[in-house]
C-alpha cells in the first residue's frame, strides 16, 4: 500500500500511544490530518496555534504522557512561540510537528518560503528538534522526539518536515516503523545517600516536604509509599502548582499546611522542586535558611540551585519516595508526637491570615474578588471534588489557587515560572480531553479575552468548559501594583490598564453555549449548577470589586520583597 509522509507520522504517533492531537488546518500539514483520521486519533481543531499549545501542555501536566500540536507552515508556526515558552518553562513534554516549503524552494521567494528560519527559531525554544528531509525516516524521527522530550529534563521538542517530503508516496511495507524505543525504568537514587537523607529526616524534629510541578513526570508508583511516609512520620507537605493532589489527598490536613511552616522546618526534603520565585528563592523569610536541604530531582542540574543541598539524590520521585519510606522506617519508630503538627498550623494560619481574612471579608458591592474566589472554591471542595480546573489570570489565578483543595493528580494546571496569562481556554481543553471530567475555568477578564475564539472550538467538539471570570474591569494585578509604586502616573488619568465593562456571558451565546452574567455572592455556585445542567461550554461573568488585590500583589507593587502582617494589614487599612 502506498502511503506519504503524512500517514507515517501518524501511524508513528498512534504506535507512541498519541490519542488526539491539537491542530489548526493548513494545505501543507493535512496529508498530517488524513493520517491521523484514518489511525484513529482524534483531530481538535483549535482556532488559535497558541492556544492549541496550550491545550498539549495541559494534557501533558495532567497526565504525564506527551502532548501534540500540529501548527501550520510558518506564520501558524510562530503563533505558537509563547505557548512553548510556557511548555519549556514548565518542563512539559510537547511535540510541535509542521511542514516548510518544498526543497526545491528554499530561498526562492516562494510564498512562506522562510527557509530555515522557523526550524532555527523553534529549535532555540525547544530542547530539541530536527528537519526531516527522507520520507522513511519520518517514524524514525518521531521515536527519537519522544525519547527527547520525556528525558530526565522533559520538554518541548519540534518536528518540521518539507512539503515535498510530506507528500511523496513510499510502500507501507518498506517502512521500519519503530517500537520500544523508550525506556520505561525509573532512576533510584544513590542507595548510600539515601540512608544519608533517611537519617536526617528520622532525627528531625520540624521535617517539612516540598513538591514540585516536575514530579509528575517521575512519579510512577509513588503516591501510596509518599502518602503513607508523610503519615509515618507526620511530616507537613507543600505542593506547588501542578504537584497538587499528586502525591496525596489535600483532605489530609498535612497537605495543606506546609507552605507556612518552612520558615521553621530544620530539615526541608524536595522532590522534584525548582527553587524559584514560588519558593522564594530558597531563602528567607519563607525558607529557614539554617535547615539542611534535602534536594530530590531527575535533573542533576536542579539540586543546589538557589540553595545548598545538605544530600543532592538523582532519582525519580516515584522511586526516591519508595527508598526513603523502607529507609526511614529501619531508622524509626512511628511518629505520634503531634507537637510539631500543631506548630506546622498555627505557622501556616498565621502565614495564610492575609488571603484568609480577605475570603472572610464582608459583603460589599460589587463583590471582594476573594469572595468570589472562595465560593468557587467552597463548590469544588465540598461538591465538585472530581473536577479538574484551569486556573488563568493574575490576581484571579492567586485567589483560587489558594481556595481549593486537590484530590489527584492533575486536577488543576495553570502557569509556571513564566508567568504566561491567557492560558486559561486551552488549558481547560488539555484538562478534559486528559481526565474526561467536568472542566471549570478560573480567570480574569483581561485573561479571558486572548483566547475568546476556544469557546467555538469547546463547542464544536463537546467539551462542557465552566468559565467563571472574575470582572474587575482592568488589568488587576498590573493596575493594583501600579496603585502602589506609581501611584501618580496611575491617578493621572487613562494609562492602559483599564478595561471596559463587557457583557462576556453574551459570547457563550454566540457559540451555542450557556451564559450569566452574576453580581450577587448567592448567585454564584447556582449560576454555577445551572451552566453544569446544560452540558454546554459556559460563562459565569462575574462581577468583582477593582480595589481588593491579593496579598502577592501588594507584595509585587511594594518592590517584590515579602511583607510582614503589619504591613499588609497597613495596606488594607489605608484602603
Amino acid at each position: 500500500m502506498l502511503v506519504n509522509g503524512g500517514r507515517l507520522f501518524a501511524k508513528q504517533l498512534k504506535k507512541e500511544g498519541v490519542e488526539q492531537i491539537f491542530t489548526i488546518c493548513g494545505g501543507q500539514i493535512m496529508p498530517v490530518i488524513y493520517g491521523c483520521r484514518a489511525e484513529g486519533i482524534k483531530v481538535v481543531d483549535v482556532r488559535h496555534e497558541n492556544a492549541g499549545v496550550y491545550a498539549a501542555d495541559a494534557y501533558a501536566r495532567a497526565t504525564g504522557k506527551p502532548g501534540v500540536i500540529l501548527p501550520t507552515v510558518t506564520p501558524g508556526v510562530m503563533q505558537t512561540m509563547q505557548g512553548v515558552f510556557e511548555a519549556r518553562a514548565a518542563g512539559s513534554p510537547i511535540l510541535v510537528i509542521s511542514a516548510s516549503v518544498s526543497v526545491d524552494e528554499f530561498d526562492s521567494g516562494a510564498e512562506q518560503d522562510m527557509g530555515m528560519d522557523t526550524y532555527n527559531i523553534l529549535k532555540s525554544n525547544t530542547v530539541w528538534a530536527a528537519k526531516i528531509f527522507e520520507t522513511h525516516r519520518i517514524p524514525e524521527y518521531v521515536a527519537k522526539a519522544f525519547r527527547q522530550m520525556t528525558g530526565p529534563a522533559p520538554g518541548p521538542v519540534y518536528l518540521e518536515v518539507p512539503v515535498n517530503i510530506m507528500k511523496t508516496q513510499v510502500e507501507m511495507d518498506d517502512i521500519a516503523f519503530p517500537s520500544q524505543t523508550r525506556c520505561k525504568a525509573q532512576s533510584y537514587g544513590d542507595p548510600a545517600l539515601i540512608e544519608q537523607a533517611a537519617e536526617l529526616i528520622a532525627n528531625a524534629k520540624q521535617p517539612a516536604f516540598v513538591v514540585g510541578d516536575a514530579a509528575i513526570f517521575s512519579s510512577e508508583g509513588g503516591r501510596e509509599a509518599f502518602e503513607e511516609l508523610v503519615d509515618y512520620l507526620k511530616i507537613p507537605v507543600y505542593a506547588t502548582t501542578m504537584s497538587r493532589g499528586l502525591f496525596g489527598d489535600e483532605d489530609n490536613p498535612l497537605f495543606r499546611i506546609g507552605e507556612g511552616c518552612l520558615s521553621d522546618a530544620d530539615v526541608i526534603v524536595t522532590l522534584a522542586a525548582a527553587m524559584n520565585f514560588r519558593l522564594n528563592l530558597g531563602q528567607p523569610p519563607m525558607i529557614n535558611d539554617k535547615a539542611k536541604f534535602v534536594q530530590i530531582h531527575p535533573d542533576i542540574r536542579m539540586i543546589g540551585f538557589n540553595c545548598a543541598a545538605d544530600v543532592g539524590i538523582v532519582a525519580s520521585t516515584g522511586a526516591a519516595a519508595r527508598q526513603l519510606l523502607e529507609a526511614v522506617k529501619a531508622k524509626a519508630p512511628k511518629r505520634t508526637d503531634n507537637t510539631w503538627v500543631k506548630k506546622a498550623e498555627a505557622l501556616h494560619a498565621a502565614y495564610r491570615a492575609d488571603w484568609d481574612e480577605a475570603y472572610t471579608s464582608e459583603d460589599i458591592t460589587p463583590m471582594h474578588p476573594a469572595r468570589l474566589a472562595a465560593e468557587v472554591g467552597k463548590f469544588l471542595n465540598e461538591e465538585a471534588k472530581d473536577w479538574s480546573i484551569a486556573a488563568d489570570g493574575g490576581d484571579a489565578y492567586e485567589w483560587i489557587m489558594r481556595a481549593t483543595r486537590m484530590h489527584y493528580p492533575g486536577q488543576i494546571v495553570g502557569y509556571n515560572a513564566n508567568g504566561t496569562i491567557g492560558t486559561g481556554q486551552g488549558f481547560a481543553m488539555g484538562q478534559w480531553y486528559a481526565h474526561g471530567k467536568p472542566v471549570l475555568e478560573y480567570t480574569g477578564d483581561g485573561s479571558v479575552g486572548f483566547y475568546l475564539g476556544e469557546f467555538d472550538t469547546m463547542a464544536r467538539h463537546g467539551i462542557p468548559v465552566i468559565c467563571v471570570i472574575s470582572n474587575d474591569v482592568q488589568w488587576g494585578m498590573v493596575k493594583m501594583a501600579e496603585t502602589m509604586r506609581s501611584t501618580n502616573e496611575i491617578t493621572n488619568g487613562y494609562v492602559a490598564t483599564t478595561l471596559a465593562e463587557r457583557r462576556y456571558e453574551k459570547i457563550a451565546e454566540v457559540f451555542d453555549g450557556y451564559g450569566e452574567y452574576v453580581e450577587d455572592i448567592n448567585e454564584v455556585i447556582p449560576a454555577i449548577k445551572r451552566a453544569a445542567a446544560t452540558g454546554k461550554p459556559s460563562i459565569i461573568n462575574v462581577r468583582v470589586d477593582s480595589e481588593h488585590p491579593c496579598p502577592f500583589t501588594i507584595m509585587y507593587g511594594c518592590g517584590g520583597r515579602p511583607l510582614t502582617k503589619e504591613e499588609i494589614a497597613a495596606y488594607y487599612a489605608q484602603k
